[in-house]
């Protein structure tokens, strides 16, 4: 089934969210003037369809102890994708994975606590994954929020 359409409401309401996701039901109706029945039912459905995966807090890397940033692209066996990138999921240190239509398959950002981490994270531990064929690694020195989807408020 196609995900439904957001309206203008799902829209502030995820704005919100976005904002700040430890806003309770009460906050979150009152800020954008809904009923709290209404404000509660628009968070069960936008959640049972999947638009809302859940809530998270937001770690500084560098704060936390992890002073290594990499972008790992793979060059990947033709039709591993499934196995290959369900394997990276369960790597430590792994933030984000993606497909690529470029001249590599894959590409991840990883954090890892120094360089000896990130070594044995690329070179034990994602080379070991049946299907990959090659890595290429490059060193982030920084990073910084861009400015997302503007949500309405």
């Amino acid at each position: 089934m196609p995900p439904r359409r957001l309206d203008e409401t799902d829209r502030r309401i995820l704005g919100a969210l976005v904002r700040d996701a430890r806003l309770s039901v009460r906050a979150l109706s009152e800020r954008l003037h809904l009923s709290r029945a209404g404000a509660y039912a628009r968070l069960q459905r936008l959640t049972e369809d999947g638009v809302i995966a859940g809530y998270t807090t937001r770690v500084v890397p560098h704060r936390a102890g992890l002073d290594t940033t990499a972008y790992i692209a793979l060059n990947i066996e033709q039709n591993t994708w499934r196995q290959v990138s369900a394997a990276l999921a369960h790597l430590d240190y792994v933030d984000t994975i993606a497909l690529l239509g470029a001249e590599f398959d894959v590409i991840l950002r990883a954090h890892a606590p120094d360089n000896v981490a990130l070594r044995t994270l690329v070179l034990e531990r994602i080379q070991a994954i049946p299907g990959v064929i090659g890595t290429r690694t490059w060193l982030a020195f920084d990073e910084i929020d861009g400015a997302g989807t503007p949500w309405p408020t």
